[in-house]
Formats: C-alpha cells, sequence, structure tokens
C-alpha cells in the first residue's frame, strides 16, 4: 500500500512540478486545517498514526505541525508532551534529512523559550527538546529548515481560550477579570499560514528561528470590547480583587467549570513578541491582515457556534 502511494504521489508531484508539494503532519488540527486550505492542491497530509516509512519526494516541503498542545484541563502526564512533541518530531526530521525534500518547518511555539529550565511546564521543555534536536543535527547543503515560534494563535474554527472569553460576554455580557492589565502579542492563523507558505517560496531566506507575532499588542481588556462590539454588547467591566479571583478560580481546578487557574494565567500574562527579525528575513514591513482585522473576523466566526 505504501508503495501505491509514493507512486500516486510521484505522479501529483511530477503533474505539479511548477509548484511545491507540501506535506503536512497535523493536518486535521486547526492550523493545519487553515494551512491546507490556504494552500490548496497541492498538499498532502501524514497521518503519523500509521506504523510505516515516512516518504517525501524530491523538493518537497515538510511542514510539521502534529504536537501535544497545552492541557488547559490538567489532565495530562507529563511524559505524553515528551513523547508527542520530542520523540515524534525526531521522526519526521529524521525522515526530511534521508529524503530529497528541501524545506522543513517546524511548528514550535514561543513557550519553547522557556523550555530550557527544569521548572518549566513539560509542554515548553518538549517543545525546547525538539528545537535542540534539529538545531543540533547536520543539514545538507541545498535543504531549508524553519523553526517558527508562534503567539497565541487565533481564527476561524479556533477552539481555546479566546472561546473561553468569547462566550461570557457573549451570554453574560460582563468582565470579570477586569482588575488583570496586561498586554500580550496575537498571531492570526492568516497571516501563520501566509508565512509558512512565505518560507518555502522563498529560497532566499536563512534557515532559522523565528517568531511569530501581528504588528500590534493588546490587553485581554481590549479584547474583552472587541469580542463585546462583535456581538453588538457593551461589557460590563468587573475589578474583582485579584486575590477573590484566584481563589475562585482554584475551584475551577477540581471541577469542571469554564475557568481554571492554568486559564486565568493564559488570559491575563503578559506576552509581547517582536517578530521583526522574521519580517526582516521575508522583506516585508507588515503581515498580510491587521490586527484588528484579524480578531474581527475570529470574533465574528465565534457568533454562530
Amino acid at each position: 500500500m505504501k508503495y501505491l502511494r509514493a507512486v500516486v504521489e510521484s505522479f501529483i508531484f511530477a503533474f505539479y512540478s511548477f509548484k511545491i508539494m507540501v506535506y503536512i503532519t497535523g493536518y486535521t488540527g486547526f492550523i493545519g486545517q487553515n494551512l491546507s486550505h490556504y494552500l490548496g492542491e497541492y498538499v498532502v497530509g501524514v497521518n503519523l498514526r500509521k506504523q510505516e516509512p515516512l516518504v517525501f519526494q524530491k523538493g518537497a516541503a515538510v511542514v510539521h505541525l502534529a504536537g501535544k498542545a497545552h492541557d488547559l484541563k490538567k489532565t495530562s502526564v507529563a511524559a505524553e508532551y515528551f513523547t508527542v512533541n520530542t520523540e515524534l518530531t525526531k521522526k519526521v526530521f529524521d525522515a526530511f534529512l534521508a529524503s530529497e525534500a528541501s524545506v522543513f518547518v517546524f511548528m514550535s511555539t514561543i513557550k519553547a523559550a522557556e523550555g530550557k529550565d527544569i521548572e518549566a511546564s513539560a509542554y515548553s521543555q518538549s517543545k525546547y527538546q525538539a528545537e535542540a534536536y534539529i538545531l543540533d543535527q547536520k543539514v545538507p547543503a541545498g535543504k531549508r529548515v524553519y523553526i517558527l515560534r508562534p503567539v497565541m494563535v487565533h481564527g476561524p474554527g479556533n477552539k481555546g481560550n479566546l472561546n473561553v472569553l468569547f462566550g461570557m460576554v457573549k451570554r453574560l455580557g460582563i468582565w470579570p477579570l477586569a482588575a488583570f492589565e496586561n498586554q500580550r502579542s496575537f498571531v492570526s492563523v492568516e497571516n501563520l499560514c501566509f508565512v509558512v507558505k512565505a518560507l518555502i517560496d522563498n529560497e532566499n531566506v536563512a534557515s532559522g528561528v523565528y517568531a511569530v507575532a501581528d504588528e500590534a499588542v493588546l490587553s485581554t481588556n481590549e479584547l474583552v470590547a472587541l469580542a463585546g462590539e462583535a456581538v453588538g454588547k457593551k461589557v460590563v467591566f468587573w475589578n474583582l480583587p485579584k486575590g477573590l479571583v484566584r481563589l475562585l478560580v482554584n475551584l475551577g481546578d477540581v471541577l469542571p467549570l469554564p475557568l481554571n487557574s492554568e486559564r486565568l494565567e493564559k488570559l491575563t500574562e503578559n506576552a509581547v513578541v517582536d517578530a521583526s527579525p522574521l519580517l526582516k528575513a521575508l522583506g516585508i514591513k507588515s503581515l498580510p491582515l491587521r490586527t484588528l482585522a484579524g480578531f474581527k473576523k475570529t470574533f465574528e466566526s465565534f457568533i454562530n457556534e
């Protein structure tokens, strides 16, 4: 069966030889689905659950998205992160090195920067160790390798912390975390897809590690106001004492509540990232979709969910 697949992929690659064939792991996930749609018909989804050798065609690009994300419910065992995020990445990267594929893009996380600290989360450490393995390998001439560290990614179809925020605004019209002042970077999935395609297409961009973020930073309170505009509500901001909020969200760590300590940290932490090295490498001044326009699209997509 694997040989038949290889023959079919070879035919497709030859037929579209003027385009770059792109193999995507994690193609059924949020980013994977958006990237597959963005790139169009030159995409091959890679199912890593199948116990068969990974085969990549000559000149192709490999985008490794498959991974285990933060467990906001805190039910995962630490070893699971290293099995999926580290060891699986090694397997895919080794297959890339052994093939005649030209480009490798690893979707890491901005949290990987914390991963060298033994006190960091298993998620951060597992991503950092995957990056370290990639950077430690000798890459043959003619191949390009990119490690992307995106900040919080948002867009239509996203199921994460922004849904909790939006749901609270949509149903209740209140925001009880107004006392938490912060600034953080975000990136729309559309801009992230643009970056991946630009790196694949542009042979002049040097291999390396690049942070990915939109141009503007926003506070969570500003996001709440934008969510209110999307649903036509004037949000009431509650400045509850931070100590009281932290006490209440601890209940979410033991009960199935929408807000727990992990989500509180994600929604209120400061996380400002400089993505100018990426823009400089790509030779552009900004990413296509502006920050506010991106959030407008995201929140409008949540309305009917």
